[in-house]
């Protein structure tokens, strides 16, 4: 199949279906707002090396994680019973989204460039992107973030300073989320920490039916 490539001046994006086996759907275009939310909105994310070309991508094999079927392990409930444990809603999602980038990018690497961290914050001032932080005995532990939109959210990076302090914030979201009336949290890709935490692969006919029942059609008046 090949490669769309967009530019700056008109905001689309070709049928998620065209995707590559890989999951790669397009190159090019910006991080502007509208452009974030109409690819959010269809299960598409931007991930790409800071200095390179934006690349768009929409796995067909995707992973998620169900609020309802967060799973918190018995040595997990006891850490909790032991700790005084805070969570804390945007408490400074600049500093959180910044420190995600910190914890990779002297390790494997991190797409969390300037850029990224400019258009993220964009979405959070318009109330489309959310940080969640964990404290334990009173000192920051970890934290999230990731965009919101309708009652599908899409997790994007996490960070722990301490033991637990990523699977807390993970936990409290999940449980927010499910009182909230959310269908999922959208991982994007498989990891041992997020499987170990429910996550699971859905089919993509599967995760079209939650975007199209989670996502709010009206979100573009909001």
């Amino acid at each position: 199949m090949a490669i769309y490539r967009l530019d700056e001046k008109e905001i689309w994006f070709p049928m998620p279906s065209e995707a590559e086996e890989d999951g790669l759907l397009a190159v090019g275009g910006d991080l502007s707002l509208g452009r974030l939310l109409l690819a959010y909105s269809n299960g598409i994310f931007p991930w790409f090396d800071p200095g390179d070309e934006i690349l768009w991508w929409c796995p067909h094999k995707r992973y998620i994680i169900r609020p309802s079927e967060i799973h918190i392990s018995h040595s997990m409930r006891k850490f909790i019973r032991h700790h005084d444990i805070g969570i804390k809603l945007n408490r400074d999602f600049a500093d959180t989204m910044h420190r995600c980038r910190l914890q990779r990018e002297f390790k494997e690497g991190t797409w969390i460039s300037d850029e990224m961290e400019a258009a993220y914050g964009r979405l959070h001032r318009a109330g489309y992107a959310t940080s969640v932080e964990s404290f334990i005995d009173g000192e920051l532990a970890g934290g999230l973030y990731g965009v919101s939109i309708g009652k599908c959210f899409f997790g994007e990076s996490m960070f722990s300073i301490k033991e637990n302090g990523s699977k807390l914030a993970l936990i409290f979201l999940a449980r927010f989320l499910e009182d909230q009336g959310f269908n999922m949290i959208d991982c994007q890709f498989h990891t041992d920490h997020l499987e170990s935490m429910g996550g699971c692969y859905i089919s993509y006919e599967e995760y079209c039916k939650l975007l199209e029942e989670g996502i709010d059609e009206d979100w573009e008046k909001n």
